[in-house]
């Protein structure tokens, strides 16, 4: 009877992680294709369009995120041409910005933007002021927004934000305290600190991918 129960136990397990990555590739093909940019929606919407409703097979954000970037990567090679073109252009704007201890963040970063992305960058300066006069100075005109962030588990606040347009791209620049450059926010995707990049970070990020496409002969 143990033994009958353990392979019971292990069965059930296994197709639990069956339907999660069927739920996780099914929400990043509603993504890919359907424009949804939420992940919490993209799973809710896969959940219902396959009938898996137990709270156990729900993805994590970051499986359905690995998923997304493997079906672009598969079947939207134009968002591998995006991603690319963004990333050169992100560079350009963390040396624009070099005053401002920039950083890239999002999906630019993380591989899994589109033609419709835009290029998110985090500046830092305790001047508010400091960001639109630069862009003032430069001849750029921006859109005033604002954003939600979470700097950690007990603070949150609302920061400034800035877009633009420059090579037929969009940009959307977050300002942040400078004490905020020592530990990145949190990332809605999994409540973890942000991944981001300095401009010499993504130097080597662009050499490194150039290399690997270089020896699969792209």
């Amino acid at each position: 009877m143990p033994h009958a129960r353990q392979h019971a136990h292990q069965h059930a397990q296994t197709r639990t992680r069956e339907r999660r990555h069927r739920l996780a590739h099914e929400a990043a093909r509603l993504m890919a294709e359907g424009g949804i940019r939420d992940y919490h929606q993209a799973k809710l919407k896969a959940a219902e369009r396959l009938g898996i409703f137990d709270d156990a097979s729900l993805p994590r954000n970051r499986e359905i995120e690995d998923a997304l970037r493997e079906y672009q990567r598969l079947f939207q090679p134009d968002n591998v041409t995006a991603v690319r073109q963004r990333r050169e252009a992100a560079l350009r704007a963390l040396e624009f910005f070099r005053d401002f201890d920039p950083r890239l963040v999002g999906p630019v970063l993380e591989g899994t933007a589109d033609t419709r992305s835009p290029v998110t960058l985090h500046l830092y300066s305790d001047d508010l002021d400091a960001a639109p006069r630069f862009l003032d100075q430069h001849g750029i005109p921006a859109e005033a927004r604002s954003r939600r962030l979470r700097l950690d588990r007990e603070r949150t606040g609302d920061f400034p934000v800035w877009v633009f347009s420059a090579e037929e791209i969009t940009f959307d620049v977050t300002v942040l305290p400078l004490d905020v450059l020592r530990q990145a926010p949190l990332s809605s995707t999994d409540e973890k600190p942000m991944r981001r990049a300095s401009a010499t970070q993504l130097r080597q990020l662009l050499a490194t991918e150039e290399i690997e496409g270089y020896e699969r002969g792209e």
